[in-house]
């Protein structure tokens, strides 16, 4: 006799409490269902919804013994009651189990691919009949991989507060005023250094009052942090450096004091860490009222000699890009010694809610890597993303890689060696870095509250869900320790057409293997290219969540800023946490 069974996808109702619901949803092959569709507690849909079926006695395990599940996600939802408008914050776990067939090194990328399309802001389920229907829809005629969903609905007692969703950059620019404050002010400035900033070049930025800029800028003054120039001009006071020299023309260096290598940065609290770093330090200023001024700080790291600049002028036009381009070609026509090149600061992490080795946390440093597939690129920019006829996107990319990948090499073997050790070997460095930059005005180098490390995914208008970052796997290379970050090998993208969008955004780190964003660096890259060196690598620590998440930042009555822009500093009450210096030790120890 033929088996005239066909596969279903069934809902079963496994246990329920006063304030918890829990489903399993499996792959089952049936009986042809009845006439009617009905009998007595199971429910076999048709039409749009034919082979779905709703088992509605409950049951502790269903078809098969009990096993641990392959992959579990955590995430929790903000609900509000349309009656009482009181709001109310609830826990939703996924619990995953695959087909024998499937290797359990695809488990994490189906689950993610899943999820991303569970949550979906075009079409996010509001209530929980839409919610367990959309998991089931898409077992059935997408996943087919996915053997059984266990699904957990948990409502929590703790108190809440509803995270507000940043404005985007786009809303920002548009009608939106921003206060005058001391912390803007200074931002402005150390945005602009080395170039000094007129009064009125600063109250133009927002269509400020130019007296009451001037107010601002005296009380900087009285502070010690910034100082007036000539022309009417402000700069930023550096109190790390002890010797700093303005020139108008760098002075003739010995051959021995050439630096080999260069460091590049685009903040001015990224500069701060570097030079923490740097023994032996002096600093160049060469100031100019035609073009850009240049800050050169030279000494050791190690055995080496260092060179390390901040580009003056960092922002989303391409005019600001080319200044930087032209920086970058200045300092390696400066210093023609320079065979290695490093580009160091903050980005914005891509999460991997389902994969711990691939989610980028807090504080984790992402190191420009090729991916394993493709040894093309190690940095992508994305010039333009259309939408195809088929509903997908192509992206127009400047790929960049270096003819020479030692510098790679030397990262990989640095993660290798981390993963054989208790401790990482930049955690020293890490200390020592801290300890320098304890006292340093108007930043706060310490690290947040583990706690505070929150994702928040974007699900359309303002509305957001906290997901659960993955737990890491009894046989995981390597554990987390707390203020340690993790080194991630992988390409680093930027582009400012994906930069506003949060799909396009997880689209293109999902198809480009990219585990960070960065602001525009693509002419800097192709300044190093031009100018001959063959050897660089960008390196970025997260301090912002990209694609559809947000980051909440520490609880220092810091407000949400937009997860889009990679390039925002926390001063003061916003944290400027910048650890990748650490890195280019270490790095430079191997070398």
């Amino acid at each position: 006799m033929d088996d005239k069974r066909t596969e279903h996808i069934v809902m079963t109702p496994k246990c329920k409490t006063d304030k918890s619901t829990t489903l399993i949803i499996e792959r089952q092959a049936l009986e042809p269902p009845a006439e009617n569709g009905n009998e007595n507690n199971v429910h076999i849909a048709g039409g749009d919804h034919k082979g779905i079926v709703i088992n509605k006695q409950a049951a502790a395990v269903t078809n098969g013994e009990v096993c641990q599940a392959h992959l579990r996600l955590q995430f929790r939802v903000f609900l509000v009651s349309a009656q009482t408008g009181k709001h109310t914050q609830e826990s939703r776990t996924l619990q995953f189990w695959f087909l024998d067939t499937v290797s359990e090194a695809d488990h994490p990328s189906i689950a993610q691919e899943f999820f991303k399309e569970l949550v979906s802001p075009q079409e996010f389920p509001r209530d929980y009949v839409g919610f367990i229907k959309k998991i089931m829809k898409l077992m059935l005629h997408k996943y087919s991989t996915i053997k059984k969903i266990e699904v957990e609905l948990k409502q929590l007692e703790e108190p809440i507060t509803l995270p507000a969703r940043p404005l985007s950059t786009d809303e920002t620019v548009i009608g939106q005023v921003v206060e005058l404050t001391l912390e803007k002010v200074l931002e402005l400035i150390e945005s602009a250094y080395p170039n000094p900033v007129t009064i009125i070049d600063i109250a133009k930025q927002h269509g400020w009052d130019p007296s009451a800029v001037e107010v601002k800028l005296k009380e900087l003054q009285e502070k010690g942090v910034v100082k007036a120039m000539e022309h009417g001009a402000f700069t930023r006071v550096v109190h790390q450096d002890t010797q700093i020299q303005v020139v108008k023309q760098m002075p003739t260096m010995a051959s021995a004091k050439q630096p080999t290598i260069a460091i590049i940065t685009a903040q001015y609290c990224e500069k701060l860490a570097v030079d923490s770093m740097i023994e032996n330090k002096e600093t160049f200023v060469r100031y100019t009222t035609v073009g850009e001024s240049n800050v050169y700080t030279l000494g050791n790291i190690g055995a080496h000699r260092i060179v390390c600049t901040k580009l003056p002028t960092v922002g989303h036009t391409r005019e600001a890009m080319t200044a930087a381009g032209n920086t970058t070609t200045r300092l390696l026509g400066t210093f023609q010694k320079v065979d290695f090149v490093f580009l160091i600061g903050t980005g914005g992490g891509v999460p991997h809610y389902t994969d711990y080795n691939k989610h980028v946390r807090l504080g984790d440093v992402v190191i420009s890597y090729p991916t394993p597939h493709n040894k093309k690129y190690i940095y992508v920019y994305c010039e333009s993303a259309k939408l195809n006829e088929s509903g997908d996107y192509h992206f127009e990319t400047k790929e960049y890689c270096p003819p020479n990948l030692c510098l790679q090499e030397i990262a990989a073997n640095l993660k290798d060696q981390s993963e054989n050790e208790s401790s990482p070997p930049w955690h020293m460095y890490l200390k020592e870095g801290l300890h320098i930059l304890n006292n340093e005005p108007e930043h706060d180098f310490r690290s947040p509250l583990p706690e505070s490390d929150k994702l928040y995914m974007a699900i359309g208008e303002r509305d957001v869900i906290e997901v659960a970052h993955p737990i890491a796997p009894s046989d995981a290379a390597i554990k987390r320790m707390i203020d340690c970050p993790l080194v991630h090998l992988a390409p680093v993208a930027s582009g400012r057409h994906i930069a506003r969008d949060d799909q396009l955004r997880q689209k293109f780190a999902a198809r480009f293997g990219a585990l960070a964003f960065d602001a525009e660096m693509d002419a800097v890259v192709e300044s190093i290219l031009g100018n001959c060196r063959e050897s660089f690598a960008v390196i970025r620590v997260e301090v912002s969540r990209c694609l559809s998440y947000q980051r909440e930042q520490t609880p220092r009555d810091a407000p949400l800023r937009d997860n889009c822009d990679p390039n925002w500093t926390r001063r003061q009450n916003r944290f400027p946490w910048d650890r990748s210096f650490l890195f280019v030790d270490t790095v430079s120890e191997i070398l």
